[in-house]
């Protein structure tokens, strides 16, 4: 025990002195010392008394994981598996019952079902606090411990318990998993004027296919498209370029969103081309508490250069960038590098986006009216969302 205690002291002291070297590390950034000695005692201590043997490579896991997930609710560090499990996420394929989730307070918060999924058919809600998972509490467990529980074989069942607002006891659910393929994209076009379009989540080929979709949604009207409907309602958000690239869809000039952070290549700035796929038409954006992310991107800058009203409820607040960073060893680093803000400089994260126009919608209802100005100078649009409204809503 003692050979492999002074085996770890000569390890760490040689792993600082490899961090004087990391680029970007300044030689007059003070190294903790005595938090660094103190690490090292709690190391002894844990192999020495542990009730159990732990090997090193789990504790060494251990503290870079309580370091990295304690920093915020998005930053984590993932094992070589849970890496794979990311990855396995973020191609829009996977096995599972379809939620995207935070932390707060220690539990499991669902941000926004996905449309078409178990969770979504079930009932699940955005704001929901996902406490149980196979009656295994997720307590203080990390989002990829719940992630790992909830997803399994396609046509297996799993319970979980999930805490509501409002409701007095925890909620029982019991859902089949499945493959989750995430659609992205559902158009309609009501009194071959009013054009629909509901985006579900922002994926890399998110941009082409909202241009192609409005593109036929203008030729199905037969060019006699009035307005368009952009409903970002429960859409968690994701690719951070799809969000530059929508929003652009709809903006000739100025700035889109920037990010800011403690390093030169965390400061980004994205602008806007000279195109704007309606021509002027009115467009309405439909937000609520499950609209996150990129979906808060979108419906920020559309509303500071006043392009867009916004309808709906409160986004949910997440403006922050993740950088992921592989390993030597396979795992990998995600870390908090920025925090992106609207045209007008408002800070998004944890603040959200209010509308123009509040409306408590009830699961995917459209809203049912719509103010005249500025944009909507025809009444004849507000009759055409009336007289559709139940259209819209069996949508979902």
């Amino acid at each position: 025990m003692i050979n492999n205690y002074k085996t770890f002291k000569i390890v760490l002291f040689s792993a600082f002195l490899a961090l004087v070297c990391i680029p970007g590390y300044s030689s007059d950034d003070e190294v903790p010392t005595e938090k660094i000695q103190q690490f090292v005692d709690v190391y002894k201590k844990i192999k020495d008394q542990y009730v159990d043997e732990v090997d090193d490579d789990t504790l060494f896991n251990y503290a870079i994981e309580g370091m990295v997930s304690n920093l915020d609710p998005y930053s984590d560090y993932l094992s070589k598996d849970d890496f794979s499990e990311l990855k396995i996420g973020t191609t829009g394929r996977f096995g599972g019952i379809g939620i995207e989730i935070t932390m707060e307070d220690g539990f499991v918060k669902i941000i926004s079902p996905i449309d078409d999924t178990p969770a979504q058919r079930a009932g699940l809600k955005a704001g929901d606090l996902v406490i149980e998972v196979q009656d295994i509490s997720l307590k203080d467990k990390s989002i990829n411990d719940a992630v790992k529980l909830m997803r399994g074989e396609p046509g297996t069942k799993v319970k979980v318990k999930i805490l509501r607002e409002k409701e007095e006891s925890p909620l029982d659910f019991e859902l089949v998993r499945q493959i989750i393929v995430s659609k992205g994209i559902k158009t309609e076009i009501f009194n071959g004027e009013v054009g629909y379009l509901r985006l579900s989540s922002f994926q890399s080929n998110s941009t082409a296919n909202v241009r192609k979709a409005i593109y036929d949604l203008r030729k199905k009207s037969g060019n006699m498209m009035v307005a368009l409907i952009l409903d970002l309602r429960n859409n968690p958000g994701g690719v951070l370029g799809s969000a530059v690239g929508i929003s652009d869809l709809f903006l000739k000039s100025g700035k889109i969103v920037y990010t800011k952070g403690r390093t030169n290549n965390s400061d980004l700035e994205y602008f806007a081309n000279s195109e704007d796929i309606l021509e002027g038409l009115p467009l309405y954006v439909l937000i609520n508490g499950g609209s996150a992310s990129a979906s808060e991107i979108v419906a920020g800058a559309l509303q500071d250069h006043k392009r867009a009203i916004i309808y709906g409820e409160k986004s949910f607040g997440k403006a922050s960038v993740q950088s992921i960073q592989e390993m030597m060893d396979g795992s990998a680093l995600k870390l908090t590098t920025a925090k992106y803000y609207t045209p007008n400089d408002r800070h998004i994260h944890e603040n959200g986006i209010t509308p123009d126009v509040k409306i408590e919608f009830k699961e995917l209802e459209i809203p049912s009216s719509l103010l005249p100005d500025p944009y909507n100078t025809d009444n004849q649009i507000i009759s055409i969302l009336e007289d559709y409204k139940t259209n819209i809503s069996q949508l979902k």
